[in-house]
């Protein structure tokens, strides 16, 4: 599977292009709305069939470009069965795969951050979302997210993968790009170097963190799936 990753400045956000290389069947995992022309260039010049727009959660800092790359590409656009998504073509649920050629994007419910947070994984990498961040994880204080979820998805879910497994993001505030289930147990600020539950509720109780800048924006306008002129 080829991986290319892109980086939006405004919200810190990376959307991936995979793709197949014999088939040229591709995703794209976390589009974003302003960046639908760029997407589309890439797609273009590399002569990709995209069949799917994942989406790793119901986002708040932005809005999606699922919408209008689904009308420019015929792909299906894929949230989880809890985002309750009246645009989606794809509820997805731990457990379902979808194919690119004969390569495999396997569902896992990663929950705590969102109630809707997927991580996608291939073989050999995931792309976890806002639930796993390089050396940090997503914040638990609105969207039902959930300490206890979040912890449990790190921790028994994501932490139990194999150490070299590449970690994809979904966002980075401190110029990381990627990293390793390995260097994330062990380095973690929240999570890692094994620590309790109670200790990890205690961090993400005490972050303090203000309020997204675009939430009451990007929250309806992602159960739009990016289709802003559509009532």
């Amino acid at each position: 599977m080829k991986i290319r990753q892109l980086f939006d400045y405004d919200t810190w956000t990376y959307t991936y292009l995979l793709w197949d290389e014999e088939t040229k069947e591709a995703a794209v995992i976390d589009t974003v709305i302003e960046q639908v022309e760029r997407d589309m260039q890439h797609i273009e010049e590399l002569g990709l069939n995209v069949k799917y727009l994942l989406e790793t959660h119901i986002h708040a800092d932005h809005i999606t470009g699922a919408g209008p790359l689904r009308k420019r590409t015929g792909a299906e656009i894929v949230v989880h069965k809890n985002s309750e998504s009246q645009c989606a073509d794809v509820l997805a649920v731990e457990g379902d795969s979808f194919k690119l050629g004969e390569q495999e994007i396997r569902v896992l419910h990663t929950p705590g951050h969102t109630n809707t947070d997927i991580t996608y994984v291939i073989d050999g990498a995931v792309f976890t979302g806002d639930t796993l961040l390089v050396r940090d994880c997503g914040r638990t204080d609105f969207q039902l997210g959930s300490n206890e979820d979040m912890y449990n998805s790190l921790t028994n879910k994501l932490f139990t993968m194999p150490e070299d497994t590449m970690v994809f993001p979904a966002h980075d505030y401190k110029g990381f790009t990627q990293s390793t289930i390995g260097e994330e147990k062990k380095f973690n600020v929240r999570a890692g170097d094994k620590k309790s539950f109670e200790d990890f509720s205690t961090i993400m109780d005490n972050l303090n963190l203000p309020r997204p800048k675009r939430i009451d924006i990007s929250v309806p306008g992602n159960l739009k799936c990016g289709n802003l002129d559509e009532e």
